[in-house]
Formats: structure tokens, sequence, C-alpha cells
């Protein structure tokens, strides 16, 4: 079985409405994700899953040169952000691609679904 990352994206357009939401139109979108994480486990794909804190708590750090650069904030400038993830276990990649598709559904955001890399030989 190979393992599958299903990331879930934000748009930092987007950012500041789900920080304001009423907790009672978060719930049931919590229900739906709880669901198919439990899905998952039934089904024997889940590997793991989480969700991430804000974006503007991420720390970059660059170590490439003489010395350790570290700066608040996230490294990358973009407008979309990873707000969380699964890693499921899937035959192939039409079996990821349906996981991702429920989870899509369940998280009521868009996502990626992208096979890891086969160890080296």
């Amino acid at each position: 079985m190979t393992q599958y990352l299903i990331s879930v994206s934000h748009d930092t357009a987007e950012a500041p409405t789900m920080e304001t939401m009423d907790p009672a139109e978060l719930q049931p979108i919590f229900e739906a994700v709880d669901a198919f994480n439990q899905k998952l486990r039934d089904a024997g794909a889940w590997v793991f899953a989480g969700g991430l804190q804000p974006i503007q708590t991420a720390v970059g750090v660059d170590n490439t040169g003489d010395s350790p650069v570290v700066t608040d904030g996230p490294f990358v400038e973009s407008k979309e952000y990873l707000g969380g993830f699964w890693v499921i276990e899937a035959a192939d990649d039409a079996e990821a691609l349906q996981w991702a598709k429920e989870g899509s559904k369940a998280c009521a955001g868009r996502v990626e679904v992208r096979a890891f890399q086969e160890e080296p030989a």
C-alpha cells in the first residue's frame, strides 16, 4: 500500500472569516470530519491526521548558510497555506482520490492529494 498526503488548504482571504465564525457553524464540520476519520480507521486506511495552528504562529528556519536564521511568521508568502492534513494508505491513486473527495466534503474545503515518495532500494 502506498501512503498519501491529503492536505487541507486555507486561503488567507478566508482566514478572518474562519477566526470569527460562530462555533455552532463549525460544529457540523467537526462532526463530519470525525465521521470521515472513523471511516478511514474502519477501512484500515488511517495512518495519521491533524489540524495545524493558525499560519501566524509559524516560525521560519533557514540553516542553509553560515548560521541559522529564525524568523517569526510563515517562511513562504502565499495566499494559501496548509491548515491540516491526513496521511492515509491506499492501494492506488484512484482509491486515494476517492478518499480525498470524501475528505474535501467532510472538511468543507479544498484538498490536495499526493503520494509519498518511495524509499530508495
